[in-house]
């Protein structure tokens, strides 16, 4: 197999430019054209031909278009005779698609993934999946990242003697404890329901965090109902005081601003998975990079080594 070779879809090129400038190797161009009749066509404009091809795109809105662009990138590249084509795809947002919760819902985790392995991807590479079981939906080897070493080496400037984290709900339990773990600290979760896609509640918070400096975890913030929700039953415990912490910064609809807004929270955190809108300047944002992380297992895949090994 020879060079690594990496391209860009159109939703995150900054990401894809990090990841580049931490390998040493260029990131080739992506040509991308719209037909009047409004099908896109893409050529990839760099040699595959027995290359160990990357694609980086994470599926962010406008999230249908970028998922055909990708697959017509994973197309080309298959028609172009890439030795092996690795999907590196920071954000999943089909992740949470992936049980059948109601009847004749479709389960769109699964055949999402189904589509790239149709369209000819060998391999996918993603970080913090909403759920563990969306790792089994892929037919082709996944390697899954987390940011939680990232995060924890933000939050380890700060005295953590009396912090505990406190996940929103069940589902993001163990993610919180193995956080936990790396700071030291406590963990609690919220109780949650969720009614609609914008309406949740939370009845209770399981654990102590009364007087606690809570660190809220979760593995994405969209609009941010569920954490405002568990925030309302924070203060009811009067906690002494809430920092924000998150993978997936998708922060729609304002989210950012009405978090900066509550005089509790004193900070956000997230990654730069996936493009982050510009805040205001007196939004409480810090976002970190997950191009070295992504990056060195992107080098690991290419030369045969453990990915694994990153998390030990």
């Amino acid at each position: 197999m020879r060079d690594i070779t990496v391209f860009s879809g159109s939703a995150h090129p900054q990401l894809a430019a990090e990841i580049c400038a931490h390998l040493g190797t260029p990131l080739h161009p992506v040509r991308l054209h719209r037909f009047a009749n409004d099908c896109l066509e893409v050529q990839l404009q760099a040699n595959c031909r027995e290359r160990d091809v990357f694609l980086i795109q994470p599926l962010v809105p406008p999230v249908q278009e970028h998922l055909v662009e990708l697959l017509l990138m994973i197309d080309a590249a298959r028609g172009a005779s890439a030795a092996r084509t690795t999907v590196v795809m920071p954000h999943y947002a089909y992740a949470r698609s992936d049980k059948k919760d109601a009847p004749r819902i479709s389960i769109g985790g699964r055949l999402v993934a189904d589509l790239m392995v149709a369209a000819g991807a060998d391999r996918v590479l993603a970080m913090t999946l909403h759920s563990p079981q969306v790792h089994g939906f892929f037919s082709v080897p996944v390697d899954h990242l987390h940011a939680l070493r990232e995060l924890a080496a933000h939050f380890r400037q700060y005295d953590l003697s009396n912090t505990v984290v406190v996940s929103p709900d069940l589902g993001n339990a163990k993610e919180a404890a193995a956080f936990a773990r790396l700071l030291g600290a406590e963990v609690a979760m919220g109780a949650k329901q969720r009614l609609s896609d914008d309406k949740v509640t939370i009845s209770s918070v399981i654990g102590e965090v009364r007087g606690k400096d809570v660190i809220v975890l979760d593995d994405e913030i969209a609009r941010g109902t569920t954490v405002i929700e568990l925030l309302d039953r924070l203060r009811e415990r009067e906690v002494n005081s809430i920092r924000i912490a998150c993978t997936h910064g998708l922060f729609a609809a304002g989210a950012v601003e009405r978090l900066s807004e509550l005089d509790e929270v004193l900070e956000i955190v997230c990654t730069n998975t996936v493009p982050i809108p510009e805040p205001k300047p007196d939004a409480k944002l810090h976002v970190l990079s997950v191009a070295p992380a992504l990056a060195e297992a992107m080098r690991r895949i290419h030369e045969g080594e453990s990915v694994s090994a990153l998390f030990g």
